[in-house]
């Protein structure tokens, strides 16, 4: 490599970045278009977020998250905040005086999820310049490329809040290494502010960044600046968080988002971490003392002030926690995933904490210890989680990106060994395939297991067909009412027609989910009562979608067994729809 490019490599890694990413958003919009214009927003938090940014656009108060549309004339409150309804929101208000309004939101959900997948480069590329070497970010964002889950996270249509977390928790790891106390310290507190103020999926990896924090003062007492800036960072960012985006439901002492139980929680730890900072003694057996004391603190003032709260944060019924969030793929531990779809997510985050212990173990004798030290710990954290949650997929994977990077940097002799240079390339395209974990993806796509079968294959295409535009187009021929359907399909049904409907996947809005499954597993009768009370004057069911198959297969001769064998009831009236549809619907009389 010249001294030039070496040079601007280095200097303009930042600018450099951002062209980067703008060009990986480029190509992902442009392969994706279609899918655009199809608003394809496969989740159906995709779909509500969508919901909530209309009803922002429409008038509807800053503080109220009530959707009205769900579970009506009640509606329900969702536990998220606006923070991330801003850019799609910007991005709908920029596109409207060009193209008409649903063709603004479809170019909104397209770009928006590709926002912080800028912020999550950075953070990485940071990260990996002062640990690896000046000119390694490169590197970091071609592993970022071929990561399954956690790149999944910014693809287009995929606007919930995801990707926002996963950037801050990129610029997390880059502060816990910052050679700077103060920036590294203010970095750390203002992202997992950000963080909490979202929602409290990474709560667990912002206390573990607290705690490495906290570690560096107990070894090193001059890292109190670190500490310092840290504490008030985080204790003014989430009070201001709260101040901000709390909605008027989450002004009370809830467990399931940024609510006075964690504001209150988060203000007594930076309190107590502050008050470390400033004293800061000398000797390090007193700062260990000090900083488990504090600990126990913080633990002993949330389980004795908000002992609802050391339970699941949900809080749901017992029967709903069994027949629905218990059985939450997303929330199981990744062993209990099938080894097809397990392997892909865990091959990079094993081959990251590797590449960070010996990073690590390298750097024993140098500067770089201490920052390699809390990125293993970060690092090993994050792997840990994967065994409590799948869900936890994503962040161990871009958080094995700098140890993955350290192993590419090793790997170097190896490569450049060769004379020839395709032999040059043939070594560099092994080494990248090895240490991405990317071996594992194109492994599973040959490898003869756990291959879906014919029915697997058959619910997937019915639920997907349901989910479409073309699909649910000819509803809205029919007069807007309230429509008794499956739980997931509510939010889908609601963003793409006129029509209401009775509950989404939501556990706030848990009654109206348990009476779905109540009508649809319990008697006809019990279901007509329960529909009749809901004010629904039509149900809609799409045969053999996942969720229909719950109910054929644990309650058999219920109501919908019963449909779904052809019984006919007495009040139920079929509604014809075009030929082709996939739906089955019905007037509630």
């Amino acid at each position: 490599m010249s001294s030039r490019l070496a040079v601007t490599l280095d200097r303009r890694w930042i600018n450099l970045t951002l062209i980067a990413w703008v060009m990986i958003a480029a190509w992902y919009i442009g392969q994706r278009w279609t899918a655009i214009q199809w608003l394809s927003l496969g989740d159906t938090d995709d779909n509500m977020r969508l919901m909530q940014v209309r009803g922002l656009l429409a008038g509807q108060g800053w503080f109220d998250l009530t959707n009205h549309r769900l579970n009506p004339p009640i509606g329900f409150n969702i536990h998220w905040s606006r923070l991330v309804d801003l850019p799609i929101a910007a991005l709908i208000l920029l596109f409207r005086p060009f193209v008409e309004v649903a063709e603004a939101e479809r170019l909104a959900c397209g770009i928006a999820p590709l926002i912080p997948l800028s912020l999550a480069l950075l953070g990485l590329g940071a990260t990996v310049r002062r640990l690896v070497s000046p000119l390694a970010w490169p590197l970091a964002i071609l592993i970022v490329l071929v990561t399954n889950v956690a790149l999944g996270m910014y693809m287009p249509d995929r606007i919930d809040h995801h990707g926002w977390q996963l950037a801050m928790l990129c610029l997390t790891v880059a502060g816990l290494c910052d050679p700077q106390g103060a920036r590294g310290g203010l970095i750390v507190g203002l992202a997992s502010a950000y963080s909490l103020t979202i929602g409290l999926e990474l709560l667990p990896f912002a206390a573990t960044a607290g705690a490495i924090i906290g570690l560096r003062w107990v070894w090193d007492a001059d890292e109190r600046i670190r500490l310092t800036t840290y504490a008030l960072a985080l204790g003014g960012g989430t009070a201001a968080g709260f101040a901000g985006f709390a909605s008027y439901a989450n002004r009370v002492m809830r467990c399931d988002a940024l609510t006075p139980v964690y504001l209150s929680t988060v203000a007594v730890a930076a309190a107590l971490l502050l008050a470390l900072a400033f004293w800061s003694p000398r000797s390090r057996a007193v700062r260990i003392v000090a900083a488990l004391a504090a600990g126990a603190a913080v633990a002993s003032f949330f389980a004795l002030a908000f002992p609802q709260c050391l339970g699941r944060p949900e809080q749901v019924a017992p029967e709903l926690y069994k027949s629905w969030l218990a059985n939450v793929r997303e929330a199981k531990p990744i062993y209990q995933h099938p080894l097809r779809s397990a392997a892909p997510i865990v091959a990079l985050p094993i081959i990251g904490l590797i590449g960070a212990l010996f990073a690590t173990w390298r750097a024993r004798r140098t500067p770089a210890l201490l920052g390699w030290t809390c990125v293993a710990l970060f690092t090993a954290f994050s792997c840990l989680m994967l065994l409590w949650q799948a869900r936890a997929g994503p962040a161990a994977q871009l958080m094995a990106v700098p140890g993955a990077v350290a192993l590419a940097l090793a790997m170097l002799p190896w490569i450049a060994s060769p004379r020839w240079w395709p032999a040059k390339l043939a070594a560099a395209g092994m080494a990248y395939v090895l240490v991405s974990g990317w071996f594992m993806t194109l492994a599973v796509r040959y490898l003869p297991i756990d291959r879906p079968n014919a029915y697997v294959t058959r619910v997937n295409r019915a639920t997907g067909r349901c989910l479409t535009i073309p699909a649910m187009r000819s509803l809205n021929a029919l007069p807007r009412q309230t429509v008794f359907t499956f739980v997931d399909l509510g939010p889908r049904l609601i963003t793409l027609t006129h029509h209401d409907a009775i509950a989404g996947p939501y556990h706030r809005n848990g009654d109206a989910i348990l009476d779905v499954q109540h009508a649809f597993s319990r008697s006809p009768a019990e279901a007509r009562a329960i529909m009749r009370r809901h004010g629904a004057t039509l149900l809609l069911v799409c045969p053999n979608m996942a969720e229909s198959t719950n109910y054929r297969a644990k309650a058999r001769g219920g109501f919908y067994d019963q449909l779904a064998h052809g019984r006919t009831f007495d009040w139920l009236e079929s509604v014809p729809l075009p030929a082709g549809s996939p739906f089955r619907a019905f007037r509630i009389s």
